[in-house]
């Protein structure tokens, strides 16, 4: 009885260290896969958050599109609608997408560029003639 004893007490420790083995894993991969990624994107739209400036064109979490007219430490004045007499003032955690009022200037000037470019290909087909 006694031999019995013994050989069982030697395996419950080795199940308790597979046991420990498993759930050290489990944490390990609970946060490479759910704890990491959101540290990132909270990383990413604090970033964002604090270049926000005024003028840039803003979506807010309840899908809203406008336009940022003020900007403080925790908040924003948004501007909605084509009438410009919707203003409110929201938190800038509300907000999930920003978009910067540089980027419509380079989409302007895009087409003046492929307008230059069928101006000098024209000069190459007179000077060809």
């Amino acid at each position: 009885m006694n031999l019995a004893l013994l050989s069982s007490g030697g395996s419950g420790s080795a199940g308790m260290m597979v046991m420990i083995v498993y759930i050290v894993i489990i944490f390990g991969a609970m946060y490479f896969f759910a704890i990491r990624p959101q540290k990132k994107e909270q990383k990413r739209m604090n970033a964002l958050l604090s270049t926000m400036e005024i003028g840039d064109t803003v979506v807010t979490t309840s899908g809203f599109y406008g336009t940022v007219i003020a900007v403080s430490e925790d908040d924003c004045i948004v501007e909605f609608g084509n009438n410009r007499n919707c203003r409110i003032p929201m938190r800038k955690s509300a907000i999930v997408e920003i978009e910067k009022a540089q980027d419509g200037v380079a989409d302007a000037s895009a087409p003046a560029e492929k307008d230059t470019r069928s101006d000098k290909s024209k000069d190459k087909d007179k000077s060809k003639k």
